[in-house]
């Protein structure tokens, strides 16, 4: 089961001088992590711009970035990976713009929250801990989807690069995530989520310009993809002709497709919806809690959006020069996600290989640590400290958080155990959750000073059943219904909040004193209404 062909023990040195690295910094971060909760959980909110801006894009572009994208590039072309990019790219930098400055400001004014659902409840004075539970809940649902996006990635690709067996290897790198995130906490998550942005921005750019070498040039490749019937469009897909097991159809050595689908105005806005989960994902919003200063959130955001901008285009580029080096070899959805390794492979020498794939690792594993970090820190301070066990000490508090990242590790393993799943559509589920979960109470949290607690644990609520209600029984009946969840969830939780703010009672005179010092703090940019008037610019 684990032998290994000639050449291949240079590819497990590399991953394994990979493995020594990440959990070194584990262990060097552990003394001062476990110093106190918020050392554990948010790095004493001492972590700079740099580490700051790849540890949050890191973690976000989990296996997706390097397996997922090209790999929807590859089945089916530009349009669909493309405008979801867009919608990324667009998003990405909305959020540093309009969210991160305001959220490490008021996180600190709202009680020095450290956790993002304990920001929600200091926001709104909530003593009985109902908004922070709710978020906790969700987070602990959709995250345990997410980790098992991750652990796909991990089993995918050492089956892909050794033939080794996809379930012993997807425990495997599931262990590993787990053990680092245990003893390190946040502060070595940030920092091997640095090491690993790194590592995944130079795997991407060595792959793009060595498939390009391959396909004998971009006007070789762009002549061979332009024969594949609207692959290369923006406004129709292709459609690959699929036999009766679901494979695609080869003939003359040449796979069949049909005719394009039609990518119309309704779908590009649905897969630009994408950008608005940013608003909501924990595992980048608890970055803007730990950036050292507010002062310094510009400079992330530079740094961040060139990271996303050219990781995305490589990754896109990547799947679809392979489809006219190997055209005929990755037949499903599921097979063509490994088309990074498999070109990786073939273009690399053994040693360098190894090192490229571990930036899938790279991108698994930073993502799939932050999402045990969150969701352990979630329970343990927000429920269990938060509601059973209000006199909690941090000891406590470290050892409740552990055990849950156990329990959605085993979960996350459970979801992953399926090697056919497809990382993309799994991921697409859990960010849907999230972002329509969080995105709009964060955003009213930040600009809205009517919103209150009923409106808030409405807005969460809503968002996460109409994410399992539109996925479930409205997409499927296809048309007008067949766009992504993301985007009617998140508008009816937009709605859920404004509504249910306005029918139940206004905040209590704290929690609007306390908002308007966060607002009067907040300068130049003192309020959303000034800004949309033009009589503040945004920077």
């Amino acid at each position: 089961m684990f032998q290994l062909q000639a050449g291949d023990a240079f590819v497990v040195l590399a991953i394994l001088i990979y493995f020594v690295v990440v959990l070194t910094i584990g262990f060097i971060y552990a003394k001062r992590s476990n110093s106190s909760a918020s050392e554990y959980f948010l790095g004493g909110r001492k972590v700079g711009p740099w580490f700051t801006a790849l540890s949050a894009e890191a973690s976000d572009m989990s296996g997706y970035l390097l397996m997922g994208m090209p790999g929807l590039a590859y089945f089916c072309g530009a349009s669909d990976v493309g405008w979801t990019a867009i919608g990324l790219a667009i998003g990405t930098y909305l959020n540093w713009l309009l969210v991160a400055k305001r959220l490490r400001k008021y996180s600190v004014v709202a009680n020095d929250s450290i956790t993002l659902p304990g920001f929600y409840s200091n926001r709104f004075h909530d003593n009985k801990n109902i908004i922070a539970t709710v978020a906790a809940v969700i987070i602990l649902i959709f995250f345990c989807v997410y980790c098992g996006s991750c652990f796909v990635t991990c089993g995918k690709l050492f089956n892909s690069l050794f033939g080794w067996d996809y379930s012993v290897m997807m425990v495997f790198g599931a262990l590993i995530v787990f053990l680092y995130t245990m003893v390190g906490g946040y502060l070595s998550v940030v920092a091997t989520d640095f090491v690993q942005g790194c590592l995944m921005f130079f795997a991407l750019a060595v792959v793009v310009i060595g498939s390009i070498t391959m396909a004998g040039g971009v006007e070789n490749t762009v002549a061979f993809l332009s024969d594949i019937p609207g692959y290369l469009s923006m406004t129709t897909m292709a459609t690959p002709e699929l036999g009766e097991n679901g494979m695609q159809i080869v003939q003359n050595g040449q796979p069949l497709f049909g005719v394009p689908a039609e990518y119309g105005l309704l779908t590009i806005i649905s897969t630009m919806s994408w950008g608005l989960g940013y608003f909501g994902m924990p595992q980048v919003l608890v970055r803007f809690l730990g950036i050292r200063s507010e002062e310094e959130v510009k400079t992330s955001r530079r740094i961040a959006i060139v990271w996303v901008v050219i990781s995305m285009f490589c990754a896109v580029m990547i799947g679809m020069i392979g489809r006219a080096i190997i055209p005929a070899e990755l037949l499903t959805q599921s097979a063509a996600e490994s088309i990074f390794i498999v070109l990786s492979k073939m273009m690399l020498p053994a040693f360098f290989c190894g090192l490229v794939v571990s930036g899938i690792l790279a991108a698994s594993m930073s993502s799939a640590s932050s999402y045990l970090l969150i969701t352990g820190s979630s329970v343990a301070e927000n429920i269990f400290r938060g509601v059973f066990k209000k006199n909690a000490t941090d000891n406590q508090v470290l050892i409740v958080s552990r055990i849950t990242l156990a329990a959605v590790l085993i979960f996350g393993c459970f979801i992953a155990w399926d090697e056919n799943s497809v990382i993309f559509n799994v991921v697409s589920y859990a960010w849907a959750g999230l972002g329509a979960s969080f995105g709009p109470l964060t955003l009213f949290s930040l600009y809205w000073r009517r919103t209150n607690k009923a409106g808030a644990i409405a807005g969460m609520v809503t968002g996460a059943a109409m994410v399992l209600i539109w996925h479930n029984l409205i997409k499927p009946i296809g048309g007008v219904f067949g766009i992504y969840e993301l985007l009617p969830a998140f508008l009816c939780s937009c709605i859920a909040i404004v509504v249910v703010s306005l029918l139940t009672k206004e905040p209590e005179q704290a929690v609007l004193d306390e908002f308007d010092h966060y607002m009067d703090d907040t300068t130049p940019e003192r309020s959303l209404d000034a800004v949309l008037e033009g009589e503040i610019p945004l920077q």
